[in-house]
């Protein structure tokens, strides 16, 4: 990192999708003292765009364009952006634009570039809308398989975190029936060990990890299914155990979440997307957070979406941003 840099990380802070809430909660959040305490934020983005949604959000700001990194400065309302200018000054809020959705790629792919020459020390992504990016011609089903193309990393996992809850996916965002067909013991054993690593590497020595099952009531001895558990998640249930990770399942899934809630795993291992999603964010999506976990940078990110039926009203939260930072620096200094 530069000599000319603060000694607190540096933080790659994308805007997201221009016409969604992206602008405004990354206004609010980069200007929060307690951010400006822990690191270093630098948005990529539209300074236009963030100047509007300061206005909206009711946050005195000066939006100050930096040409590099190196000439970002933590002040009280001064937030550093490296302005692509990408958006039009009449974008409306709310609306599907395929400009937009090629402008949040372009964020994205700035900040990976600056990840990976290490002249930022993490990225903390705010919401893209898929589908605005394919409109934009770039056919990523989301940020985590983006991230991993840009940085040429042959496969990550989601992993989403709350105060009561963590939780890694097997398979994120494919159809259900396309899900079941893709888990093999392969791939659970290796998305359980990147969870346990993850966790080690957030301070957590031993973690007690919890495996989801894909069927009702685990399969009920044969009852339910045609034999998943046995066949694609015992096997590397087994392999993991023999390696030493404290790790129990396949467990009915009802079951596992309401076992995290009450503090027994520190993570839960769910088989496809939305059987992970939505224990967390009936548990937490105020300050849920997403990690991409298996990538040569650190990149975590609010866990909602870009909210287009409130965007440009400045009625969004942002306290979910504001975790983002804090744990995007948390793994930053751990590194």
């Amino acid at each position: 990192m530069s000599d000319e840099l603060p000694a607190l990380p540096v933080v790659a802070v994308t805007m997201g999708d221009g016409a969604g809430v992206g602008p405004e909660v990354v206004v609010a959040a980069v200007t929060r003292p307690e951010v400006l305490g822990m690191c270093v934020p630098v948005v990529i983005g539209d300074a236009g765009r963030l100047e509007k949604a300061a206005g909206i959000m009711g946050v005195d700001a000066t939006i100050q364009r930096v040409e590099r990194v190196s000439e970002a400065v933590n002040a009280p309302g001064r937030i550093n952006v490296i302005d692509l200018g990408l958006l039009p000054g009449d974008l409306p809020w709310g609306q599907l634009s395929a400009v937009a959705g090629d402008a949040a790629f372009q964020y994205v792919r700035v900040a990976a570039d600056l990840a990976v020459k290490g002249e930022v020390d993490a990225i903390c992504t705010a919401p893209l809308n898929k589908e605005a990016l394919h409109m934009g011609g770039h056919p990523y089903p989301g940020h985590t398989e983006m991230l991993a193309d840009l940085t040429g990393t042959p496969e990550v996992s989601m992993m989403l975190t709350t105060s009561k809850l963590r939780v890694i996916h097997v398979t994120t965002h494919i159809g259900l029936v396309d899900a079941v067909a893709r888990i093999e013991p392969g791939l659970v054993e290796r998305v359980i060990r990147r969870g346990n690593e993850a966790l080690v590497r957030a301070g957590i020595d031993h973690p007690h990890i919890g495996v989801c099952a894909i069927n009702p009531h685990a399969g009920e001895g044969g009852l339910f299914g045609h034999g998943e558990e046995e066949s694609k998640i015992v096997p590397a249930i087994e392999v993991v155990r023999a390696a030493g990770l404290d790790v129990d399942g396949p467990l009915p899934a009802d079951t596992a979440f309401y076992l995290a809630g009450r503090g027994d795993y520190d993570l839960i291992v769910a088989m496809y997307h939305d059987q992970g999603h939505a224990p967390v964010k009936v548990l937490g999506i105020e300050d849920g957070v997403n990690v991409t976990v298996g990538l040569p940078v650190i990149r975590t990110s609010v866990d909602h979406g870009t909210a287009f039926d409130i965007a440009g009203k400045g009625v969004v939260r942002f306290e979910s941003m504001v975790e983002a930072l804090r744990q995007a620096v948390s793994l930053a200094r751990r590194r």
